[in-house]
């Protein structure tokens, strides 16, 4: 009997033994940092990783990342010097290097991310308060957020935090603005539009009425070259008919009646109602093309 109570005592002393080492026991992984804290109260960090022990049941681990972390900041709407208002979309990105001090001052990530939007928020209205809206969507922009970083970062070292990098995501016109804008813009592009189609009518039109000058003037000319040119060929024409006529007018007769002969007598196209003893035909009747006299044909 009494085998079987020292028995049962020894085994749970040494449930209680091993229970002790376990939670003396742990473990600081290379991505964290660990804050070993007694009743409360921090005592010491441990950055290396490894095992490492502490006071069971009397110490805590508490474990912080020890990488780059994200803060996601809402969009919000910013005012600029020059009037113009902006929906601004930031976010940072920012690396705990003091333990101690950051537990002490915000106690987790929620906390710290908590506090800095509220920072970040309010660098972002004061350093793009000063600029224009120019400076901020293009020309300054790498400027502007290197000093809202360099002010985060300033306020943010009490809470053992270092601010690495501060980014704008998206910096526009809110969306009523931006419809008016557009509207703008439309109704200025459809003013320009409907100013270059009544340019290209004038333009189209002034060399419409200069071709249809041109080419009057190029058919008055071709005209008048063709009839000064056509009145010359029937002068000459008319010059070879009067010497041919001079030097043997029997024969230019002839000639002519030829022409006449078988320009009038075509082919299944001609059709005369006329005497056969008419002066048209005097050349059948008589080879010289003179027409005796009827009463003197008598016999």
């Amino acid at each position: 009997m009494k085998l079987s109570v020292f028995g049962g005592i020894a085994t749970v002393v040494v449930a209680v033994l091993l229970f002790l080492g376990y939670s003396s026991i742990f473990t600081v992984h290379q991505t964290r940092q660990a804050l070993v804290v007694r009743l409360g109260e921090p005592r010491q960090v441990y950055g290396d990783p490894g095992i490492h022990f502490k006071w069971p049941l009397i110490e805590n681990v508490i474990y912080v990342d020890k990488r780059i972390l994200d803060l996601e900041n809402s969009a919000q709407e910013v005012i600029a010097s020059d009037q113009k208002r902006l929906v601004v979309d930031a976010f940072a990105r920012y690396k705990i290097v003091d333990v101690l001090k950051f537990y002490q001052s915000v106690g987790s990530i929620e906390g710290a991310n908590s506090r800095l939007s509220t920072q970040l928020n309010s660098g972002l209205r004061r350093v793009l308060g000063e600029a224009t809206l120019t400076h901020v969507v293009r020309d300054e922009r790498a400027t502007l957020m290197a000093r809202v970083r360099d002010q985060l970062d300033r306020e943010a070292e009490a809470f053992g935090i270092k601010v690495i990098d501060v980014r704008i995501r998206r910096a526009d016109l809110p969306e009523q603005n931006s419809q008016a804008v557009y509207q703008r813009m439309q109704t200025e592009r459809q003013r320009e539009a409907a100013e270059f189609r009544a340019n290209g009518s004038q333009r189209s039109q002034e060399i419409r009425a200069r071709a249809d000058r041109d080419v009057t003037v190029l058919l008055a000319d071709a005209t008048s070259t063709s009839e000064k040119t056509r009145g010359e060929g029937d002068a000459t024409r008319n010059n070879i008919f009067a010497e041919a006529y001079s030097k043997d007018a029997d024969f230019f007769s002839f000639y002519r009646s030829m022409q006449a002969y078988e320009t009038g007598l075509r082919h299944s196209d001609t059709r005369l109602v006329i005497k056969p003893d008419s002066e048209f035909f005097r050349f059948f009747a008589d080879p010289s093309g003179k027409l005796r006299d009827k009463k003197t044909a008598t016999p």
